[in-house]
């Protein structure tokens, strides 16, 4: 195998796939990346047994052949490389050496037949989305994944797909982010996967901010999407989600309205001098005034006021500062809205007017 091919046309796909590759590795072949050379182009591929990307760019001339390359370092050389400079790799053996001017470099390789494929699915449902509005669910909704819960189905995000419509949900056990968008599809019934927390987070990451089509394909355990560019395969988790419906609170007589920033602000300072372990924070509710307090135990404390609109009975209530804050961040526009009932009921956070996109805080005891 040998081929030229220009460094920004290499670096782009490699950055892509390397996102893949994790650094501690039990399989040492899970830590290269296979290089595909053809008449169609060059593919690079990347996995990690659970998760698998494919990139696939142009290149220049060719000896069609394939190969496996340690991903860190090689990415390492293409970055380190001048602008717009010709990289050339030549297969020798088991070795592939890089040249690029009057640079040099041998890597070692290991066989490309050794490297594992996640393999082909029956497909079960199939259809193409905007990514832009894929990209705006996942990022709208993702940060509410758990992490290492013992409850292994919270940990991913949670893709409904109904009739005209794409929904995302995700959930701690102490939060709840939903997020629905409208988009041209057809299923005779509503379908339901959990795709894992790695390729939720890859991605948010290759997705683009434009409205390209994506292609993605549904099979019984695993996700596809695709373009002409790049090819991203996922393992799905084996489980059933939370009836997430019955958290989301309904009839809260209690509406606050607020500067989303204004609020947001006060509670990033007010987060300040919260207890680090809990990050608890004190809401004190009051016509037309939201008061924030939070202490620590070095005895330090914070006090803030926020103009609301707001004209219901007083009301105190606590709630984990870090979760609040993180569903403001995700509200669009410029107002939020807090739904509240009592002080052991949970918080319901929207931008106002905007119904499509949900935020649920679960109470904290003072």
């Amino acid at each position: 195998m040998k081929l030229t091919i220009q460094r920004e046309n290499l670096l782009k796909p490699l950055q892509l796939v390397c996102g893949v590759v994790e650094r501690r590795q039990t399989l040492p072949i899970l830590s290269n990346v296979l290089l595909k050379a053809d008449r169609e182009g060059l593919s690079l591929t990347a996995t990690d047994l659970e998760i698998e990307m494919t990139a696939r760019t142009q290149f220049d001339g060719s000896e069609a052949g394939e190969t496996t390359l340690p991903a860190r370092k090689f990415l390492d050389i293409c970055r380190a490389l001048p602008e717009q400079a010709q990289v050339e790799l030549t297969v020798e053996g088991e070795r592939t050496v890089i040249r690029s001017g009057k640079s040099r470099f041998t890597l070692s390789t290991l066989p490309a037949a050794e490297f594992p494929n996640i393999g082909s699915f029956s497909e079960v449902i199939s259809f193409s989305v905007a990514q832009n509005v894929l990209k705006n669910l996942i990022d709208r909704t993702g940060f509410a994944m758990a992490q290492q819960d013992i409850r292994y189905y919270l940990n991913g995000l949670l893709l409904e797909i109904a009739d005209g419509r794409l929904r995302t949900v995700a959930t701690d056990g102490h939060r709840l982010a939903l997020c629905d968008a409208d988009v041209d599809i057809k299923v005779s019934e509503i379908q339901q996967i959990i795709i894992p927390r790695k390729g939720i987070q890859e991605l948010s990451r290759l997705l683009e901010d434009s409205d390209r089509m994506i292609q993605v394909q549904l099979g019984a355990n695993h996700i596809q999407l695709s373009t002409p560019e790049i090819s991203f395969t996922s393992k799905l988790i084996d489980g059933r989600f939370p009836d997430y419906q019955r958290v989301v609170p309904q009839g809260g007589d209690k509406l606050v309205i607020s500067d989303k920033e204004t609020l947001k602000q006060a509670l990033v300072r007010a987060s300040i001098l919260s207890n680090e372990k809990h990050r608890s924070v004190r809401f004190q509710l009051a016509k037309g005034s939201l008061r924030i307090f939070a202490h620590n135990p070095e005895q330090e404390e914070a006090e803030e006021e926020v103009a609301v609109d707001y004209q219901g009975d007083t009301l105190e209530i606590g709630f984990n500062v870090s979760y609040v804050i993180d569903a403001l961040s995700a509200v669009t526009g410029a107002q939020a809205q807090l739904v509240l009932s009592d002080a052991n009921s949970c918080c319901l956070i929207q931008g106002v007017g905007m119904e499509h996109c949900k935020y649920v805080v679960m109470p904290m005891r003072l």
